[in-house]
């Protein structure tokens, strides 16, 4: 792996570990150093950090929120 690639991984921790739990991409990076982009895509859709999963993830946090005031006013017009 090239000198500059093996910089890039070793700078954030997440793509250290991914690149250990998903060894293919040693030889995809070395076969094709241009491939840097699709790995960062690969390994923010393994850890769930892409740009829909965080929407998601905020989606789900409003619903619960919104359950959870819901459920206070119906305990607030019992008493």
């Amino acid at each position: 792996m090239r000198t500059e690639l093996y910089q890039i991984i070793k700078s954030k921790k997440e793509w250290q570990q991914f690149i250990r739990n998903e060894p293919i991409w040693y030889k995809k990076l070395s076969r094709n150093p241009n491939a840097i982009k699709e790995f960062e895509q690969t390994a923010l859709k393994y850890y769930k950090k892409s740009l829909p999963d965080r929407m998601n993830k905020i989606s789900n946090g409003v619903q619960f929120a919104t359950m959870m005031l819901s459920m206070i006013q119906s305990m607030n017009q019992v008493d």
